[in-house]
């Protein structure tokens, strides 16, 4: 399964217009494809990083159905709302992913997505896009399963975790930068950010034997996002 995940760079003066394209137009209409759904619609939470920007992300259950999708947006009914789109945004990046070995989310029941808006309180996410170092990536791909995701698990089984990890990808071949890695965490303890952005990290996270201090070896440089589903993202 392949997972599109694109950032659109929306007028601000626009966004709510935007949103009401996606939502009322795109989302129905993108699930006339069996194997294609949209699976979440965020904003970057404001004071985070760049302004208007909404993140999406679509499961397309394999290169047929992406093609189908793509002929659907050149010359077929997905046309309109993508020039629709296009018309309320500077600009939109993409990258096609696909799950690490280790990563606890490698399906999706798509029976299972609605095509339709939803209806729930928003939720948070940290999204980290991690580049290896070179020739490592393979290694870090590897190292990240068995000690970052495993320190991770003991950390949500004693009650003391801010994040769980929900999925973990890689950038298809051809489809974007090779060495990349994205860490998809839902924010399960929302007030263990005000530390991480008020307080220096505690010497004992960077001691040796932790993620944060043995990863060096593979890599020292990532991006951190904050996102935030909408009300009506299809899943939460």
């Amino acid at each position: 399964m392949w997972f599109l995940r694109e950032t659109h760079v929306v007028a601000g003066a626009r966004e709510q217009e935007f949103e009401a394209v996606l939502r009322d137009a795109w989302l129905p209409a993108l699930g006339k494809t069996a194997g294609a759904r949209l699976l979440f619609v965020l904003r970057h939470v404001h004071g985070t990083g760049p302004s208007y920007r909404i993140v999406t992300w679509t499961a397309l259950r394999d290169g047929a159905t992406w093609d189908e999708v793509a002929q659907r947006v050149d010359r077929g009914d997905l046309r309109g709302p993508a020039h629709d789109l296009d018309d309320l945004r500077h600009d939109v990046t993409a990258k096609l992913l696909v799950p690490l070995p280790w990563s606890p989310l490698q399906e999706v029941d798509l029976a299972h997505v609605p095509a339709h808006p939803g209806e729930h309180e928003p939720t948070l996410f940290m999204e980290d896009t991690v580049h290896p170092n070179e020739r490592r990536l393979e290694e870090y791909v590897s190292r990240s399963g068995s000690h970052y995701a495993r320190e991770m698990q003991e950390q949500d089984s004693r009650g003391r975790a801010m994040l769980r990890v929900e999925a973990s990808f890689r950038t298809a071949w051809g489809s974007g930068r090779r060495r990349e890695v994205l860490l998809w965490q839902r924010v399960v303890e929302p007030r263990g950010l005000l530390a991480l952005v008020t307080r220096e990290i505690p010497e004992s996270y960077q001691q040796p034997g932790t993620w944060m201090h043995d990863a060096l070896e593979l890599r020292d440089q990532w991006r951190s996002r904050l996102l935030r589903t909408v009300g009506w993202s299809p899943l939460a």
